[in-house]
């Protein structure tokens, strides 16, 4: 699936930011603040009602349509702090977090990855689970992996996502498009690229930005990763989206309801199976997918429409709810999700 341009899905001020001479992969300088909000202002001139309405602007330079919720109602990042050379902590509407960012040896824009740990973990420990950069620098990708926050609501919780399972907590879909934008706009990062990899509550999150901006990215990987059921109901709301989309699940994941293991039938969450139906339905893939055994019983199915739209849905034999290990299963999971990336135009 190719995504809008970048000008199409930022904020006016960053379209504007765009004008003053910035790259399309974000860039280190920034304009004053002078010279944005003078752009910013020649700009937001001809956005007339009507206009709007319609969802096509146009002025001398800038085309502006209106921006999917919740992409323009985010804020930006605020007090980023290196706590070392590749570490930084951040907050986002007083929310502290932390991310550590890994970029390859190169001077071409390239593609990132953001991994989202699960319930109680951290950025370093999935970092030291998964060592997805390890796999990911040399293929030219940058990897940011990222901190959730305690639910502000529960004083027992701990770092996670809100995924959509409680009814309030932290706005991270905003915050995650913030971080996004500060990595453009302060790294060589490509505009057109941009992945996510979530573990556990961090997969469950990848579930709800595929439907809630699936636009933004290129494509989601869950790893042992449910779609809430409050998401599933909103999956056929005008504003949803959807993107490519990568499943892996264990047979043996007591967390994720499955059809296969029986345990759907007692769950409000929807079945995994149903999900990737649902994806696969929606992208108008018709043909069969391409079947792949690994050690003759985990299976790889991969339904493609070309290389434009990719989902695929890898059940692995007796898995349970971890992040898989190349020891136990014999499948190097970074390097079949990198494959799954570098299949995707």
């Amino acid at each position: 699936m190719k995504h809008t341009s970048l000008i199409k899905k930022l904020s006016v001020v960053l379209a504007a930011a765009m004008l003053m001479g910035m790259t399309a992969c974000g860039g280190t300088e920034k304009p004053s603040e002078a010279s944005t909000e003078t752009v910013t202002e020649a700009a937001t001139e001809n956005v007339t009602e009507s206009a709007t309405e319609a969802g096509t602007v146009s002025g001398d330079d800038v085309i502006i349509e209106p921006l999917p919720k919740p992409y323009y109602e985010h804020s930006e990042l605020e007090d980023v702090t290196a706590i070392s050379d590749n570490k930084f902590s951040c907050k986002y509407e007083g929310v502290s977090h932390e991310f550590i960012l890994y970029l390859p040896d190169t001077d071409r824009c390239v593609p990132v990855v953001l991994m989202l740990h699960g319930y109680g973990e951290s950025a370093e420990k999935f970092r030291d689970t998964s060592h997805f950069e390890e796999d990911a620098l040399p293929e030219g990708y940058a990897v940011c992996y990222v901190t959730g926050a305690p639910n502000p609501y529960d004083a027992t919780s701990s770092n996670g996502w809100n995924s959509g399972i409680a009814a309030d907590g932290n706005d991270d879909v905003a915050f995650l498009f913030a971080l996004t934008d500060y990595l453009r706009l302060n790294y060589n990062i490509d505009d057109e690229k941009l992945y996510a990899v979530g573990f556990s509550n961090g997969a469950f999150m990848i579930h709800r930005l595929a439907v809630e901006a699936g636009y933004m990215f290129t494509g989601l990987v869950s790893v042992a990763g449910k779609m809430p059921e409050s998401i599933w109901e909103k999956r056929d709301l005008p504003d949803s989206t959807y993107t490519n989309f990568f499943q892996v699940t264990g047979s043996k994941d007591d967390v994720v309801p499955l059809n296969s293991s029986g345990t759907a039938k007692y769950a409000k969450d929807p079945a995994i199976e149903d999900v990737i139906s649902y994806w696969v339905e929606r992208a108008g893939i018709e043909n069969p997918p391409e079947e792949s055994w690994y050690n003759t019983k985990s299976l790889l199915s991969k339904y493609q429409k070309g290389r434009s739209t990719v989902i695929w849905n890898l059940l692995i034999d007796g898995g349970r709810h971890s992040w898989p290990d190349e020891k136990i299963i014999k499948i190097n999971i970074n390097k079949l999700i990198l494959e799954f990336f570098n299949e995707i135009v």
